[in-house]
């Protein structure tokens, strides 16, 4: 019955949905409504770093609860869960001079805050983006991306947006006076996790510099300790000046944010005043399980457990069928070659207990990205059937 109306009143996003009918969710497993276990090894698309149902993360949720929900359109009360975020946030930022924080709801969101933040501040309106990035789906990110199948029949959209390669270092030049910002993930998720060396970044840090364009770095996916370090572009050496966030920012619930530091971000609370509004961004609930999901991610020390378990699954998945495993952090991609032998590998894994995923921009890809509360018996587990679904005959899947 449930399924009957998840097709006849659900706006869908696809013609072939997963369509997984989910009871409840234990550590890194999920269960359907027949009891039967999944092993979530793509975190609900980096969102659930934590696991499902972590007890602090649901106790802090519930202590909020008892308090209050939405008070009044975000920025105008002093609300213990956003100001007590902000500040746990600004420490994981101390010495970057990024020490302002505007929360709103989802990794889109942030990154349309961000854009009217760097036309505001500079005047400007022309940006630069990556080929093959994602920053979103709403009107502004969309314009951000380079893949005209997913842009075509939403034309026209935003005026004055270009792309230049991402690792390309003489594409930099392409970053002038009239450039207002450049929009890069630090970690190219969706284009199957790519990623450029601190040489690269360090040039581009320059270049901006030069001509006064800010630099925003999208680390809605490669954040919050996912890539080694808590936040990615530690690994090389250089600070934006826009930071923009969300996905594991919340631990299971829906928050985003983009920060700066408070020169900047003063800009959008003048001339016009409400310069940008959100009626539940920084929504206390989510602000509460996020404060409760970086302070587990701290005290558990899970961002040093990272590289191991890296380390374990490289260690374990070979095949002939693996063209490349490409990792940073627990954000990685097993090259597969094709999208069938991807689609192929997906079934199996699903009919077997196991979720895995593909990338928007790199369908030949397997996406591993599981929580970083995942135990050894748990990658040994998930490897295994990677490994059996490679050999596979379609005969051989039950459901």
């Amino acid at each position: 019955m449930l399924r009957d109306y998840f097709f006849h009143h659900v706006g869908q996003t696809s013609p072939e949905p997963m369509a997984l009918e989910i009871s409840h969710g234990q550590g890194c497993w999920l269960y359907d409504t027949d009891g039967k276990k999944y092993l979530d090894l793509i975190s609900g698309i980096s969102v659930s770093s934590l696991g499902h149902s972590n007890p602090k993360i649901t106790a802090a949720i519930h202590k909020q609860t008892d308090l209050h929900l939405h008070t009044l359109v975000y920025g105008e009360h002093i609300q213990a869960p956003q100001v007590l975020l902000a500040k746990a946030l600004a420490e994981t930022l101390e010495g970057t001079g990024i020490d302002k924080f505007f929360f709103v709801n989802s990794g889109s969101e942030a990154i349309e805050g961000a854009m009217k933040l760097a036309k505001r501040y500079t005047g400007r309106f022309e940006f630069l983006a990556c080929t093959q990035s994602y920053h979103g789906s709403s009107h502004g990110a969309l314009s951000l991306g380079s893949d005209e199948y997913w842009k075509q029949n939403f034309r026209p959209l935003l005026p004055g947006i270009g792309h230049i390669h991402f690792g390309k270092t003489e594409d930099l030049e392409r970053i002038n006076q009239n450039t207002a910002a450049i929009f890069i993930e630090t970690i190219q998720g969706e284009a199957g996790v790519r990623t450029a060396d601190a040489a690269y970044f360090q040039a581009l840090q320059k270049r901006c510099n030069e001509t006064g364009t800010l630099l925003i770095l999208d680390e809605i996916q490669a954040g919050f300790g996912r890539s080694g370090k808590f936040w990615a572009f530690e690994h090389y050496g250089i600070v934006p000046d826009v930071l923009v966030m969300a996905k594991a920012m919340g631990a299971g619930m829906p928050i985003g944010a983009f920060a700066a530091n408070s020169k900047l971000m003063e800009t959008l609370s003048q001339n016009p005043v409400l310069g940008h509004i959100s009626t539940f961004g920084g929504h206390p609930l989510s602000c509460a399980a996020s404060l409760a999901g970086l302070e587990f991610i701290l005290k558990n020390k899970l961002i040093d457990s990272v590289d191991s378990k890296v380390n374990l699954f490289h260690s374990l998945l070979k095949h002939p069928e693996i063209i490349e495993l490409r990792s940073a952090g627990l954000l990685m991609a097993l090259e597969l070659g094709s999208f069938e032998k991807v689609m192929g590998s997906i079934r199996y894994c699903l009919s077997h207990g196991l979720i895995t995923d593909w990338f928007l921009h790199c369908n030949t890809a397997l996406r591993i990205a599981p929580p970083l509360t995942i135990s050894e018996e748990e990658i040994n587990f998930a490897c295994k059937l990677i490994l059996e679904s490679l050999d596979y005959q379609p005969e051989e899947i039950t459901n």
